[in-house]
């Protein structure tokens, strides 16, 4: 694989993305689409959402169990969102507030600055909110309020 283009994000480091429960991503960002891309960006701006694919390109090997943030328990790494992981592959769905040309301009971010995109896809979702369990961070959701 390689990457279709690359995130402009506010985040120069890993530890200024908001991360736990509670956590918020609001910050604003663009993913510039690399030109020989571009084309693939048509009739993007009719969706809201879309999802990001991406490298977790800072992150060095990988763990089989995982300790998140929301929880002081220990988790399979394919039951959390961890740098660390096999193959490091991100998943974000953002927000998308405007295309100009290459750039799409979105809220969400939450990667840093420089990360490279594998993929874009509209976001659909034909399940509804009352059929989605949330797994162990429903437990720790409890336990924080």
């Amino acid at each position: 694989m390689k990457a279709i283009g690359v995130v402009h994000s506010p985040y120069t480091d890993v530890s200024q993305i908001p991360m736990g429960l509670g956590a918020e991503h609001k910050a604003e960002g663009v993913v510039e689409v690399f030109l020989e891309y571009a084309e693939g960006l048509q009739d993007i701006e009719g969706f809201s959402h879309i999802y990001l694919l991406w490298v977790f390109h800072l992150s060095e090997g990988y763990d089989l169990t995982a300790h998140p943030p929301a929880d002081d328990r220990p988790h399979g790494v394919f039951a959390t969102r961890s740098p660390r992981r096999p193959n490091p592959i991100g998943l974000t769905v953002v927000e998308l507030l405007r295309r100009e040309e290459n750039r799409l301009y979105i809220r969400g971010v939450d990667m840093v600055d420089g990360t490279p995109v594998l993929d874009i896809k509209p976001y659909l979702s034909s399940i509804p909110a009352e059929h989605l369990r949330r797994g162990w961070l429903e437990e720790a959701e409890r336990k924080q309020k």
